[in-house]
């Protein structure tokens, strides 16, 4: 009998935490017909889907191979000149697109994404010829496969707007036609469409961390603005809001930790399961590792942050060059000081600093060694997602949560949905968002209130994966992200000094809208003809 392999190892290295996903280390290959001999051995396999939450989110590895997507934005700069993930590779694609090539992209996913997608067919294709388990539950296995095939196939389409395969079964030869992007989009809506209309509001608690029908809802509120299907996206948020059982967290520091109820999609950690490394590769030396702040925030992210009364700080005295005044950091917004460690912050290692020779946060001019391990290049370090409280950064690896999608991303995304679609209640959701933080309500219209809900929306998902992706699905990455260099406070006492931390400027190619389609692809495809226009 033809074998499918659940693939073990990697399960075992991981899946997570809950307490339905243990037993996939004692595990071996199982045939199609053992998965279905019983419910135990179906939930080993379909438990395999939930680590693609994790590897494509900020603490995986298949978004960026690790990087953030937002080291190529204005919102972080990885310190290392040196070449490599969370290093000198991001720094390079920004300031020289030409080394993004054919075949060498470090943010395309084609091979890993189609054997994942593979995986889920495999499995659905078995469940029809030899699952004997009553209809209701061989439905919420198609379901939850469903919603793993839009995601994944999502996760494709972002990259390749202009089209890719949409696989709904096990292929039968290389011989595929690209789907339009209007099928594309199509097929993801209708995968999650039935996962949204099959899958519980809720599961027992045996099964919590499942995928629910509020899930599948906001998943599609995502997806359906990359389609530019306004409606959909809007009826979508509506479905998610109208269920009644996710709302913001009061503090906007517990709004991404996962387990509350602003939380509806998410993945959770165990330190006797899989972990991961963001705390070790984000907190700077003074939390007693000797590795980490890899990647700190810009001076170009803290300018985006109102003032806690709403109004614009201004920056403009500090950008002559050195000023022997400190910026008034504590009249921000309360999402700033929540987001960033900024000289003068409280920490639970004390007051931080980040000047040259700092004792709490370092400060090292980019540059100026090939490595930046634990100091900053920018005068500021990363402190959202930071488990704050994990004190042996050497001895035990991270265990909070990853949250795909939170409460606050369904409200933004009906804002824009309706904004496109020209209702009356646009302003709302995202003021709804800014009232969690005490900030006062936007009233604007036309592009002016497109322009505050882009700021709105990269300061609230600020670090969640979200801003490079909406700047390509806006069409406006040529214009936001070209001719550019980001800003660094160089603290020396009481002097901070405004100055570069990029050698050169960041630098955009348009055919960077739409990732190339692999040459082995085109090679093995018939049915594929040519390459994309753009990367002819």
């Amino acid at each position: 009998m033809k074998k499918i392999i659940i693939a073990l190892a990697a399960c075992a290295a991981l899946v997570s935490c809950n307490a339905w996903l243990d037993g996939t280390t004692n595990s071996s290959d199982l045939s199609e017909q053992a998965i279905w001999e019983s419910k135990s051995t179906a939930d080993l396999y379909i438990n395999g889907f939930y680590t693609y939450l994790h590897k494509y989110g900020q603490f995986g590895t298949d978004q960026f191979q690790g990087s953030l997507m937002e080291s190529l934005t204005d919102e972080l700069k990885y310190g290392s000149v040196a070449l490599g993930n969370r290093a000198g590779h991001p720094n390079v694609y920004v300031t020289d697109p030409s080394a993004i090539t054919l075949d060498g992209c470090l943010y395309s996913i084609w091979g890993s994404a189609y054997t994942q997608i593979r995986r889920i067919n495999g499995f659905l294709d078995s469940m029809q010829k030899y699952s004997k388990f009553d209809d209701r539950t061989n439905t919420l296995y198609e379901a939850q496969a469903r919603f793993f095939r839009a995601f994944v196939h999502f996760q494709l389409a972002k990259r390749h707007p202009r089209g890719i395969i949409y696989y709904k079964e096990l292929p039968t030869s290389n011989d595929r036609a690209l789907n339009t992007p209007e099928e594309v989009w199509e097929e993801l809506y209708q995968d999650l469409l039935f996962a949204a209309q099959n899958l519980p509001v809720e599961w027992p608690s045996s099964d919590k961390g499942r995928i629910t029908k509020g899930g599948a809802w906001a998943m599609m509120s995502r997806a359906m603005l990359y389609a530019e299907r306004w409606q959909d996206a809007y009826n979508a948020a509506d479905s998610v809001i109208a269920l009644n059982k996710y709302e913001l967290m009061p503090e906007y520091e517990d709004a991404w930790k996962g387990n509350n109820k602003e939380a509806i999609i998410e993945f959770d950690y165990n330190k006797n399961g899989v972990t991961h490394t963001f705390d070790q590769d984000y907190l700077p030396f003074c939390f007693d590792t000797d590795y980490g702040a890899l990647g700190t925030p810009t001076q170009e992210m803290v300018e985006c942050y109102e003032k806690a009364d709403g109004s614009r700080f201004d920056w403009s005295p500090w950008h002559s060059g050195a000023r022997k005044t400190r910026p008034d950091y504590e009249s921000l917004e309360p999402r700033f000081h929540a987001t960033i460690f900024y000289n003068g912050s409280n920490s639970s290692v004390g007051t931080m600093d980040c000047s040259v020779g700092g004792q709490n946060g370092a400060f090292m001019r980019y540059n100026s060694a090939s490595y930046s391990y634990g100091m900053t290049t920018t005068g500021y370090f990363l402190r959202k997602l930071i488990d704050e409280n994990h004190t042996d950064l050497r001895g035990i690896k991270s265990t909070q949560s990853w949250v795909e999608m939170r409460y606050a991303e369904v409200l933004l995304n009906k804002a824009e949905a309706a904004y496109r679609l020209g209702k009356n209640d646009y302003q709302a959701p995202m003021n709804e968002v800014r009232a969690r933080v005490n900030l006062p309500e936007k009233s604007l219209s036309g592009e002016a209130w497109f322009e505050a809900y882009i700021n709105e929306r990269k300061v609230e998902l600020a670090y969640e994966g979200q801003h490079y992706w909406d700047l390509l699905r806006w069409r406006l990455a040529h214009e936001r992200l070209n001719d550019y260099q980001c800003h660094a406070f160089r603290i020396v006492g009481d002097e901070f000094n405004y100055e570069s931390c990029d050698l050169k400027d960041r630098k955009f190619d348009e055919k960077c809208y739409c990732l190339p389609i692999p040459t082995q692809e085109l090679r093995e495809n018939n049915l594929i003809n040519e390459q994309f226009p753009e990367w002819r």
